[in-house]
């Protein structure tokens, strides 16, 4: 048994609270810039209590002014977000469920191979493929819409080998009893493989829905017209008019806050399924 030592726990809190605290800085001075003024911000040193903008300073990021080097508001950019994060988690949990199933399930020639196809993906990065992935999508008339800016995003290769080692756990008294009451593949699949994997894929939805709202590499090639910019893009754009003194901090600040709240939200609201998900070894 460890034995509990006084000095010791008021280390571990004093770094876990520091370790907070450098995370929480930047996030905290996002949120005050966007309580004032553009001019109070740039004033030395930058205020660090609350200032009585707030609202006027939501309102503008929100609704939009036009005068933020995009003519698109905050709702608008969000809504392009959220739409692409949807797509690309559903259709990354469903292929890779679907990929897996047939690795896992199914005989059929070159089968390893088309598995390890698949994994070896993981050592291309992104800059290899995103050139001929651009050509193809453009060749089909994808650019500046939602299947362009998802669809080639929504194979996943760490999922598809998450969800195999999962399923080569399953016993293999399951699939005798679901052969022996008559299941075919796919009701096996659906009625004793997807439940199983409910906290897997719950927990997966809370990472690619992160790294489907966080895109800005493959959104900023995709998108020519302001309409289709995701919000993190249009956060950039925000900050290319000019130097530092035509940037309106405040808005700036208040539209980063904005964005941070539905990613924040899915991790809040699914917390429990993440970290069960990440840790239950219960079949």
């Amino acid at each position: 048994m460890v034995d509990r030592n006084p000095w010791l726990n008021f280390l571990s809190h004093a770094v876990l609270i520091l370790g907070v605290a450098i995370v929480a800085f930047p996030l905290y001075l996002a949120l005050i810039a966007s309580t004032h003024t553009a001019s109070e911000i740039v004033q030395a040193p930058m205020p660090l209590l609350p200032g009585a903008h707030m609202w006027d300073n939501y309102k503008e990021a929100l609704l939009g002014s036009g005068k933020l080097g995009s003519n698109t508001n905050v709702v608008r950019m969000m809504w392009v977000s959220f739409v692409v994060a949807m797509i690309i988690t559903v259709g990354k949990i469903a292929i890779s469920l679907l990929s897996a199933f047939a690795i896992v399930y199914f005989r059929f020639p070159f089968k390893m191979l088309c598995f390890w196809a698949i994994f070896l993906t993981l050592m291309l990065p992104v800059e290899v493929r995103i050139l001929p992935t651009y050509k193809v999508v453009a060749e089909l008339g994808l650019l500046n819409s939602y299947a362009g800016l998802s669809l080639p995003l929504i194979a996943s290769a760490t999922a598809t080998f998450l969800f195999r080692q999962f399923f080569l756990s399953v016993p293999d008294e399951l699939v005798e009893a679901a052969r022996i009451d008559g299941a075919g593949a796919m009701r096996f699949f659906k009625d004793i493989l997807v439940p199983l994997s409910k906290t897997s894929i719950a927990a997966l939805f809370v990472i690619q829905f992160i790294y489907g709202w966080n895109q800005y590499l493959w959104p900023l090639l995709m998108t020519t017209s302001e309409d289709m910019y995701p919000v993190v893009v249009g956060i950039k754009s925000m900050l290319g008019g000019g130097g530092d003194a035509s940037v309106d901090w405040n808005i700036v600040m208040a539209t980063a806050i904005l964005a941070m709240l539905p990613p924040t939200a899915v991790v809040m609201l699914m917390q429990k399924w993440f970290v069960k998900g990440l840790v239950d070894t219960e079949k």
